[in-house]
């Protein structure tokens, strides 16, 4: 099982008891007095039979505070997922931080910014340097790229999970758009894995048939669900922070219901996706402050007050169009935010600009971000070996040095985490070696990763069977004329 990091202080609060508690009986209310619309039948049936006030025509559900509450406390706090190998099984929830990659529609260039779709050879390539990161803990899903050329729209995600299991054991996350689910629940199958299910909400207040289809195919098939919502303030949630907590809240909570009422006792981890919308351009600010006091509140109540492990997803893009000193800011600044606040999995590595664009240097680059955060939440041990008061009674005032000491051979490595990618040269040094800046420093390591590094094989069985899968999805998706 991956450790991930371990958050070893109490959880950076930004709210106040009272104020979350107000935020969570907002809620209440907004569920029963307005309700959320489920685009399903079978959903609303359900949700009827076990006490929510269901208007057919409108495919509203209300549902009572008794019921919202009961489910929460059905919800577990913690749960597992069966990676393709065991060492990479993970245990999602508690004081526990783990790292999933972000992703991006096209290739991005590094220099330029320019986009373009990536080929298929791109796509596993970026996929096994995930899989060499020690901080990529667990995959979405339609990753690295949104688009791949050559592949239908339709066959992206369960072609995209095929180049994930022949090139990472790691975890992933499965999708829900147009019956993919379906496919992606075999393919996990086919090699005795869990996927973390996905069920996401059309903001404001709405679930759309594909999303609850996936929420019912992937409790069937025993796999914990990723809930998420996505609003935008100003846009699909109210502009203020606590406006689109609320929103936010309603429409996770009405899943939560929907899930729990499918299979009780099922694992769930939410996802806080909300961003602000620049109301001068109606452009959305990714990496904006407003991300972070979002996400702090959304800790705090959910995994602090629900005790439902919690997803960020703000620190995974920039509004930079590089991979520059902005984009480094602005990702770093939101993931040490969900970090200190106690998210259980932030999403980060290799998506540079909105959705628009990944690129695999940037994700070597955020792999040392990651550990620089990991370090920082499990702080530092306070003993009699790291005081070390005698060593300073041995050493005494100037001229004495520590330098020559077994206690700082022993420990320096422990106390300080040395990063990959980063320059640390003088600046001597660095003129002699030939002026290399990060960027330079993780395309070498890009290359030295593609020469040495082979991730877990699957059967040649395993394989066969995952081509029939993809045939077989080709089939649906032609019968359907979606192909």
């Amino acid at each position: 099982m991956r450790r991930g990091f371990r958050l070893n202080f109490e959880p950076v609060k930004i709210l106040t008891d009272s104020q979350i508690e107000a935020i969570h009986r907002a809620s209440l209310d907004v569920l029963e007095k307005t309700g959320v619309k489920f685009e399903s039948e079978r959903a609303l049936k359900l949700l009827e039979q076990n006490g929510c006030m269901v208007h057919y025509d409108e495919k509203i559900a209300r549902m009572p505070p008794s019921l919202v509450e009961e489910c929460i406390r059905k919800t577990p706090s913690s749960f597992s997922v069966k990676a393709r190998n065991p060492k990479n099984d993970l245990r999602i929830g508690g004081n526990t931080l783990y790292f999933m990659s972000s992703a991006g529609a096209r290739y991005t260039d590094v220099e330029t910014g320019e986009v373009r779709m990536a080929t298929m050879e791109e796509n596993d390539q970026a996929v096994l340097i995930s899989d060499a990161l020690d901080t990529i803990d667990f995959f979405p899903s339609y990753t690295p790229y949104f688009e791949i050329d050559g592949v239908p729209p339709v066959m992206l995600c369960p072609t995209s999970l095929a180049s994930r299991i022949r090139y990472t054991s790691k975890a992933s996350r499965g999708a829900q758009a147009t019956d993919t689910y379906i496919f992606e629940t075999q393919l996990a199958q086919a090699v005795d894995m869990q996927l973390v299910g996905v069920c996401e909400a059309a903001a404001p207040l709405s679930y759309p048939e594909d999303a609850i289809n996936a929420a019912f195919e992937y409790a069937g098939a025993g796999f914990p669900i990723y809930i998420a919502a996505g609003s935008v303030m100003g846009g699909s949630a109210p502009v203020t922070a606590a406006g689109a907590t609320i929103s936010n809240n309603v429409e996770l909570l009405a899943v939560v219901v929907l899930i729990q009422c499918i299979s009780s006792g099922i694992g769930i981890c939410a996802n806080d996706f909300v961003t602000p919308m620049d109301m001068q351009s109606g452009g959305f600010l990714f990496g904006a402050m407003g991300v972070n006091l979002h996400q702090m509140a959304f800790n705090q109540l959910w995994s602090g007050v629900y005790r439902i492990p919690t997803v960020n997803t703000g620190a995974a893009f920039s509004n930079s169009k590089l991979i520059d000193y902005q984009s480094g800011y602005e990702k770093t600044h939101t993931a040490m935010a969900s970090a200190l606040s106690g998210a259980n999995i932030i999403v980060l590595h290799g998506g540079v600009t909105a959705e628009l664009a990944y690129n695999p240097i940037l994700s070597i680059i955020n792999d040392d971000v990651a550990n620089i955060i990991g370090r920082t939440i499990e702080g530092f041990e306070v003993n009699d070996e790291t005081m070390a008061v005698e060593l300073i009674e041995e050493v005494g005032p100037v001229p004495g040095t520590f330098l020559n000491k077994t206690h700082t051979r022993v420990n320096w490595k422990k106390e300080y985490f040395v990063p990959e990618v980063a320059d640390r040269l003088s600046y001597q040094e660095w003129l002699q070696q030939g002026r290399k800046s990060a960027i330079d420093l993780a395309r070498e390591r890009m290359k030295e990763i593609l020469e040495s590094h082979h991730p877990d094989p699957i059967t040649p069985a395993q394989d066969r069977d995952i081509e029939k899968i993809l045939e077989d999805a080709r089939k649906h998706y032609r019968k359907k004329g979606l192909m």
